[in-house]
C-alpha cells in the first residue's frame, strides 16, 4: 500500500507533470506502448496509430485524466477507477497486463520530460501508485 509519503510524492510529481509536460504525455506514453509493446495495438484496430495521430492523442488524454482521478483520490482507488475496471473487464476485455505494460511506458515519459525531478524516491513511489492503479483496473477480471 501506499505510504503517506508516497501519496506526498505522487501528488506532487502529477501536479508538476500536469503543469509541465506537453498536454499529450498520455499521447506520448501510448505510442510508446505500440512500439514497445506491438502487440497491444490488436485492441485499437480502428484507430491511426501513426505517430502524432489525433486519436492516440485523444485516447491518451483520456488515459491520463483517468491517472490523475486516481491521484485525486489516493486514498480510494478502487472506487475512483471503478467504472474503468467494468468496462475494460467486461466490455473492452483488455489483457490486464496491458495495464502494467502502459504503467512502464508512463514512468519514462515521466522521466525523460521531468529529468532530475524524477528522482529514484519519486519513481519507486509512482512505481507503487500505478501498481495499485494497475491492481484496481484488473479488480473486476477475478
Amino acid at each position: 500500500m501506499l505510504t503517506d509519503g508516497d501519496k506526498k510524492l505522487v501528488t506532487q510529481i502529477w501536479e508538476k507533470a500536469t503543469q509541465s509536460l506537453p498536454e499529450d504525455f498520455g499521447g506520448e506514453a501510448l505510442e510508446r506502448l505500440f512500439i514497445v509493446y506491438p502487440q497491444t495495438k490488436t485492441y485499437f484496430p480502428h484507430f491511426d496509430l501513426q505517430h502524432g495521430s489525433e486519436q492516440v492523442r485523444a485516447h491518451g488524454k483520456k488515459v491520463a485524466t483517468a491517472l490523475g482521478n486516481a491521484v485525486k483520490n489516493l486514498d480510494n482507488i478502487s472506487q475512483a477507477l471503478s467504472e474503468l475496471s467494468n468496462l475494460h473487464a467486461y466490455n473492452l476485455r483488455v489483457d490486464p497486463v496491458n495495464f502494467k505494460l502502459l504503467s512502464q511506458c508512463f514512468q519514462v515519459v515521466l522521466a525523460a520530460h521531468l529529468g532530475k525531478d524524477y528522482t529514484a524516491e519519486v519513481h519507486a513511489a509512482f512505481d507503487k501508485f500505478l501498481s495499485v492503479v494497475c491492481d484496481k483496473l484488473a479488480e473486476k477480471y477475478r
